[in-house]
């Protein structure tokens, strides 16, 4: 009794077969939103631009409303005449800016 070696390499139909997976997953690739960005130069640096914008927009108005809620909560301190007394009057400016 002669036993045959198992071969272990595919046949040309299952590379052909995987080849083709390939090339359907390399084209969906390319049909992505991100690909097609980064392909037009005009595209990506308009991009870049609004997340830009929109990221200091957002530090803006994010530092604005904290130190502006610091600033209160300070101006609500009146066991320490100093800093009570400084963050009031930062305070005032604020609203007497606020009226102009």
């Amino acid at each position: 009794m002669t036993s045959q070696p198992v071969s272990t390499e595919p046949d040309a139909a299952e590379l052909r077969e995987e080849v083709a997976g390939l090339r359907r997953e390399v084209g969906r690739l390319n049909r992505h939103r991100f690909v097609r960005l980064h392909n037009s130069l005009p595209k990506l640096l308009w991009f870049n631009f609004l997340r830009g914008a929109a990221f200091g927009l957002g530090t803006v108005l994010g530092a604005s409303v904290l130190l502006s809620f610091l600033v209160w909560s300070i101006s609500q301190i009146e066991m320490l005449p100093v800093i009570g007394e400084w963050a009031a009057e930062i305070a005032r400016q604020m609203e007497a800016a606020a009226e102009r």
